[in-house]
């Protein structure tokens, strides 16, 4: 059996892990003192809660190899076969842990994808190896290699862009200086962001309030070109008013919404409450 393995920065909600039968590895968040394992002790708004209340910034600790050691093994035991889709490699050590579990357990069917991704954009891959592992359970199909192959492929082509609400997370994250960002709330400045394809958080230009942030947020999807084979999903952090008003930006222009997802701690660490943004397959 192929199974697919994914970590908490790809923000499924947990009843779609089991619905889909996926293997599940958390990432640890450090807020101040305390410590929280995403998606199991820390659930999206909670998170949010704390960020807004507490004056220290989160830091992410990649999973342990023992973490991805108990369930090769485990893998290795019932002969499955196993896909890893994890969190970009530029934004944690996940792949590394991961890799590292893989030379210790001794075993060929683990196949393991650096995303160069995070967020729903991690759960788009995921869902279209899980729709190939699917189609071939119930025809000849594909093997693992040619599913490995297509969503390697399809890596350069998932897109997000996100309008930000505040500079301070950026500035806390060390992607734009103190200075700068104290003029930038002086003067109602939206940074807008993607994910490169390096697979870093980048800053794409800063808007003159947000009305002007969701337009250019429209402008990059519509010039960029919407596969729409793929769904489109609408994301957001912490209150949903500034996705909305995208949402019927989206609607008026005939894009179709498949859904709207909301963004957890691995990259609501860096762009903070009330963002909003789009992920989807760019042509």
């Amino acid at each position: 059996m192929i199974k697919i393995l994914v970590d908490s920065s790809s923000d499924y909600e947990m009843k779609e892990i089991k619905e889909k039968n996926f293997e599940f590895v958390p990432i640890q968040i450090t807020i101040g003192e305390k410590n929280y394992i995403d998606g199991v002790s820390l659930q999206k708004n909670e998170f949010y809660e704390i960020l807004e209340n507490s004056g220290e910034f989160p830091k992410t600790s990649q999973p342990s190899p023992q973490e991805f050691l108990d369930i090769f093994k485990a893998a290795k035991e019932n002969k499955d076969t196993l896909l890893c889709i994890l969190l970009s490699s530029s934004l944690s050590g996940t792949c590394q842990s991961a890799q590292l579990a893989k030379n210790m357990v001794d075993y060929d069917n683990i196949y393991i994808i650096d995303s160069l991704a995070a967020s729903c954009l991690i759960k788009i891959l995921a869902d279209y190896a899980y729709s190939l592992v699917s189609e071939g359970a119930s025809s000849e199909g594909f093997s693992i290699e040619e599913i490995v192959a297509k969503v390697e492929n399809l890596k350069s082509r998932i897109t997000l862009f996100a309008g930000l609400d505040t500079l301070e997370y950026l500035c806390k994250g060390g992607r734009l200086s103190k200075s700068a960002a104290a003029i930038g709330e002086i003067a109602n400045i939206k940074p807008v962001i993607t994910v490169t394809k390096e697979g870093t958080v980048g800053v794409l230009g800063k808007c003159l309030g947000k009305n002007k942030a969701i337009t250019q947020v429209f402008k990059h999807v519509h010039e960029t070109g919407v596969d729409t084979s793929f769904p489109l999903y609408t994301i957001y952090s912490y209150g949903t008013a500034n996705c909305e008003h995208l949402e019927e930006k989206l609607h008026e222009n005939g894009y179709q919404v498949s859904e709207r997802l909301q963004v957890g701690a691995t990259i609501g660490t860096h762009i903070g409450p009330e963002a909003f943004g789009v992920v989807f397959v760019a042509k």
